[in-house]
């Protein structure tokens, strides 16, 4: 196995303390963060949590029709990110209805904003 080595002259080791304890501070942040992104960076749960967003909140039947997927499907997505507290459902009757957690939306927001702008550029119509 090869050792790591480095080509520079001058190791900043203020610097390199900083950053260190910028990450020691910040680790429950980024262990958060981690988890959101893992999360959604699947494209049908991104998805899901795109719809939740868009509508406040959705049953696994509706999910399913919008996505074209099974309910099971469909549901094996909203227990992960369920579990993974992204989401969190309320049962009225015998529906379960599903809903996007709001302290994840400054994460979420950006992505979906994205997703948008794509969209409406996508739409345009052409100019001749």
């Amino acid at each position: 196995m090869k050792k790591n080595t480095c080509i520079r002259v001058y190791a900043d080791q203020r610097q390199i303390s900083n950053c260190r304890k910028k990450l020691q501070e910040n680790a429950v942040a980024f262990t958060q963060l981690s988890k959101v992104l893992a999360l959604a960076g699947n494209e049908v749960r991104l998805k899901i949590l795109y719809l939740l967003e868009e509508e406040q909140e959705l049953c696994p039947c509706d999910l399913s029709d919008m996505l074209g997927m099974t309910i099971p499907a469909v549901s094996q997505h909203l227990r992960k990110l369920k579990d993974g507290s992204i989401v969190d459902s309320k049962r009225i009757g015998q529906t379960i209805f599903y809903f996007l957690k709001r302290e994840h939306l400054n994460v979420l927001n950006p992505f979906f904003h994205y997703v948008d702008i794509k969209s409406k550029k996508n739409s345009r119509p052409v100019m001749s």
